[in-house]
């Protein structure tokens, strides 16, 4: 049974679709973000289920086990009490456009596969451009989430640079034999995709270059210039560097403009990894962001501040010929003279053949919520993270190191690493889920404020619970 223009299949997408929404809702009663099952109970539990019976369960047994065994214990994402991650709650909207995405089953790679999916990304990805500064010669692609924007802008980069430098063809030929010379260069605290990224590219770990950080987390930009001076006198090749617009855990800013001075000056391409940071640029905070519009290229993230369901990213390039590195025609897919009439092949843009129609989440929330919409809910986050802070930088219990530029807020109990850690694992089987890393040296906890819902007095409660806990340590 697939769905069709028969009546039959109509009610029975109609009864699932409701079955569907009813065991989400009563999977919880109270706004807890887990169960607290401990992992070997929840393996055990998960160990006894029957992936493929000889014969079908039909869908109502299906959809009652999938209420009793499973949804119980999957992370509220929702819930005021998540805060680990840059994981975030999805709007309601998008949720329900994720179920016009699965419904059509639109496939991004040539016209024909997605009509209407492929003008309303291009659509979209043209807005976004001009969004974050970019003019008219600027394109972009959608793809599966930070990591593949930034490993797709570093492949990207990599091949212009190689072209205009040294004069290879390194789509056609391979990599030249300068290749062991070629650094990327990153704040020591960014994302691992690009470590990732050069394995991948055949450059390898020692390709990816760490810039040391000053005392709010953000590049050294001084030690960075003479460290890619001092690479460059001793016959290295630097071909990118790496604005962090939003580090992981601090959320902190790279400084755009002075990283953009210092590509210039050494030749290099800049790339905006503002995976976490780009939901500010429609917040009252925006100013923080620095002008995008100078990296060459820029990673954004939907699942993560602007509160989209996974997966759902982007990647803007100010020049369109960037993307041709993925450019390949195939006679069954995206032969040049459908091109030629206006018949967009998008694969032509992306690592990815087969892809999502993920724009359609982009353009649902933007078009209901609107600009003022959105300035609220990011407002409200970023908002609540200085609120957190404020808070605990005044409580002699907790130790409060940085003060937040977007929603993370980095923190720790004062009592050494153990408590910290028994803290945090306490709150687990309580239903709040916080997270963990290590700041210089030190055990520490997170709060990844994103949810909007999230107000002052749950903020109170949490961390008179988290003192509590605490000192019964």
């Amino acid at each position: 049974m697939v769905l069709s223009c028969h009546e039959d299949d109509k009610d029975a997408f109609r009864r699932m679709i409701h079955d569907a929404a009813e065991a989400i809702l009563s999977s919880f009663s109270d706004d807890s973000a887990f169960s607290g099952i401990d992992p070997y109970e929840l393996r055990r539990e998960i160990a006894k289920l029957q992936l493929l019976p000889e014969h079908g369960s039909g869908w109502d047994e299906t959809i009652r086990n999938v209420r009793e065994a499973i949804l119980p214990h999957m992370l509220r994402t929702w819930s005021p009490s998540y805060m680990p991650h840059l994981h975030s709650p999805a709007l309601l909207e998008s949720i329900a456009a994720e179920l016009i995405i699965a419904a059509f089953n639109s496939s991004m790679d040539s016209w024909d596969q997605g009509p209407a999916a492929t003008e309303i990304e291009e659509m979209t990805i043209k807005q976004l451009c001009s969004l974050f500064g970019y003019g008219s010669g600027s394109d972009g692609v959608f793809t599966s989430g930070g990591s593949q924007s930034n490993i797709s802008a570093a492949v990207a980069l990599r091949d212009r640079f190689i072209q205009q430098k040294l004069g290879w063809d390194t789509k056609k030929h391979g990599l030249p034999e300068e290749y062991r010379r070629i650094r990327i260069y990153t704040s020591e605290i960014s994302h691992f995709s690009f470590d990732k990224g050069a394995h991948m590219m055949g450059l390898g770990y020692d390709a990816v270059v760490k810039l040391p950080v000053d005392g709010l987390e953000r590049i050294d930009t001084a030690k960075a210039e003479q460290i890619i001076s001092d690479d460059e006198a001793n016959g290295l090749i630097p071909f990118m560097i790496v604005a962090t617009i939003g580090t992981t855990d601090f959320g902190s800013i790279d400084c755009i403009g002075e990283l953009r001075a210092i590509a210039d000056r050494h030749g290099m391409f800049l790339h905006a990894d503002a995976a976490y940071g780009s939901g500010a640029v429609l917040s009252s905070y925006s100013h923080r962001l620095g002008d995008l519009s100078l990296a060459d290229s820029i990673t954004i993230d939907f699942h993560k501040m602007f509160l989209l369901p996974i997966s759902a990213s982007a990647l803007l390039v100010k020049e369109r010929c960037t993307l041709s590195a993925f450019e390949l025609h195939a006679d069954y897919l995206n032969r040049e003279e459908d091109e030629e009439d206006g018949y967009i092949n998008l694969v032509g843009k992306s690592m990815q053949t087969t892809r999502r129609f993920d724009a359609l989440k982009v353009y649902v929330s933007f078009r209901m919520r609107g600009r003022d919409g959105y300035r609220q809910i990011m407002d409200t986050a970023i908002g609540n993270a200085e609120y957190f802070f404020s808070e605990i930088s005044r409580d002699e219990d907790f130790i409060a190191p940085i003060a937040p530029e977007l929603s993370s807020v980095v923190f720790a109990l004062k009592g050494g690493d153990e408590r910290n850690r028994k803290t945090r694992r306490t709150l687990l089987k309580e239903g709040i889920v916080i997270g963990q890393t290590v700041f210089r040296g030190m055990v520490a906890l997170k709060f990844t404020l994103l949810n909007p819902a999230l107000g002052h007095d749950h903020i109170d409660s949490l961390i008179r619970r988290i003192k509590e806990i605490g000192h019964s340590f």
